[in-house]
C-alpha cells in the first residue's frame, strides 16, 4: 500500500530517510526516475542513505508503473519519491492511483516561477502539475512530517 508520494530533488535523504520513514511506518522506498535507475553510483548512495530496516527499489517510470499496477507492492507501507513532477504525471498516465502527492524541495537551474525557499519551477514542472491537479490528486506542500500539511498551489 503507498503510505506516501513525495516529490523532491533529494530523492532520499535524512529528512525522507528518518522523519518520513518513520512517520509512515515505511517498508520501502521506491525511487523512480529512469536516469537515476540506470546509473550504479547513485543507486549506491541512494542505498547507503536508507535505513537497514527498509528496502530500496529504484526503477525506470515503466518498470516501476508495471509493478505498482500489478499490486507486487500492494502488502508492504511503500514511499514513492521522485524528482520531478512528470515522473508522477507519467506513472499516473500509466495506470498507477495515487491520492496524494507531497511536495517537498525541488530544485532548477531554468526557473521560471519559484514558490517559497525549497520550490524552483521550470514550464515543464507547472504543466506537470497542472495535469496532476486535472487528475484530481490532493497536493500538499510539506518540508517534514511535524510541518502541517498546506494545500499545494501554483
Amino acid at each position: 500500500m503507498i503510505v506516501g508520494t513525495r516529490i523532491d530533488f533529494r530523492l532520499i535523504h535524512g529528512q525522507v530517510a528518518n522523519l518520513w520513514a518513520n512517520a509512515r511506518q515505511v517498508e520501502r522506498f521506491l525511487v523512480v526516475d529512469d536516469d537515476v535507475a540506470g546509473d550504479t553510483l547513485q543507486k549506491q548512495v541512494l542505498r547507503m542513505a536508507t535505513p537497514s530496516s527498509i528496502k530500496l527499489s529504484v526503477l525506470p517510470i515503466e518498470k516501476a508503473a508495471a509493478n505498482l499496477v500489478s499490486g507486487k507492492y500492494d502488502a508492504v507501507r511503500l514511499f514513492i519519491v521522485v524528482k520531478k513532477p512528470a515522473t508522477l504525471a507519467r506513472l499516473v498516465d500509466l495506470g498507477v492511483q495515487l491520492d496524494e502527492i507531497i511536495v517537498g524541495n525541488m530544485s532548477t537551474t531554468e526557473e521560471v516561477r519559484r514558490i517559497g525557499l525549497n520550490l524552483g519551477l521550470d514550464a515543464g514542472d507547472i504543466e506537470a502539475f497542472k495535469e496532476l491537479e486535472n487528475d484530481g490528486i490532493r497536493m500538499v506542500s510539506q518540508l517534514v512530517p511535524s510541518n502541517s500539511p498546506e494545500p499545494f498551489k501554483l
